[in-house]
């Protein structure tokens, strides 16, 4: 396994800030997951996807003494959750009501499906049992917005805000220099990106790769409305994929084209 990348990427008073990056090599996508530190307790967003990055993020929040409280799942793709069943079994898992259906319904077929990665999937699924968002809570004296988005880069997607810290959870809406996973869903997928472009934060917690800052989403939207226009001109699977890479030589973890394109393209199982 490659060293992960982590670091605290934002301090005040009451909160700190960490995040959690897998290995941007070989097939790796890059996934994201984070630590919102307050006074007596962490928060998690989302549980990593290898076993062993899985565990290697346990490890990390254990080192920091404190209780994990909860963790939030952003969405249904298995790189989200399936390190829940291989690390945070103890740990209440709070997401939207439609992923918890589809990992009650849907989790087992999609740890079947994987079981190509060997010891590196899950030996058990674990489904959320408590429902979050949308609306406002407030733990540990800090302010959470939860947001319901529909019809992204998934369904149902779940994200997080932090109003006082300036701090905005968005998980798979944004993959900062990474390859997007692309859906049919592209042209609203747009429209929320430019709202984020207009609001008061400024700094974003993708699902895939770094923290970023507006320039990252202003690329996301660039690279989306490219992407549309080639699904437009009729470019589909391998031409699609050559042109994606060529035009983006930058942005890394080019494995994901192979998780999405049977999707997009070809009818593939969505688990």
């Amino acid at each position: 396994m490659s060293d992960p990348i982590i670091m605290v990427v934002k301090r005040t008073s009451d909160v700190r800030i960490h995040t959690f990056v897998a290995s941007f090599a070989y097939n790796n996508i890059a996934n994201a997951t984070h630590i919102i530190e307050t006074e007596h307790r962490l928060v998690l967003v989302d549980g990593q996807f290898l076993a062993p990055y899985a565990r290697a993020f346990r490890d990390y929040a254990d080192s920091l003494g404190k209780p994990i409280d909860r963790l939030y799942l952003s969405h249904r793709h298995p790189d989200h959750w399936f390190g829940l069943g291989t690390a945070f079994t103890d740990v209440p898992v709070h997401t939207l009501s439609e992923t918890m259906t589809f990992i009650r319904d849907h989790g087992e077929d999609s740890r079947s499906d994987h079981q190509k990665l060997g010891d590196l999937a899950p030996e058990r699924i674990v489904v959320p049992e408590h429902v979050a968002g949308p609306g406002e809570e407030t733990i540990d004296g800090v302010r959470y917005v939860f947001d319901r988005v529909t019809d992204t880069e998934i369904d149902y997607h779940l994200t997080i805000k932090l109003p006082e810290t300036g701090v905005y959870f968005t998980q798979d809406l944004i993959y900062s220099g990474t390859h997007l996973y692309l859906t049919k869903h592209m042209d609203h997928w747009i429209r929320v990106l430019q709202d984020m472009l207009v609001s008061e934060y400024e700094l974003f917690m993708p699902g895939h790769g770094l923290p970023a800052d507006k320039n990252e989403v202003a690329r996301n939207i660039e690279y989306l409305s490219a992407a549309r226009q080639a699904v437009d001109n009729g470019l589909t699977g391998d031409a699609f994929r050559s042109f994606l890479l060529q035009r983006y030589p930058e942005r890394r973890c080019p494995g994901i084209f192979d998780i999405y394109l049977p999707r997009l393209f070809g009818g593939a199982s969505d688990y």
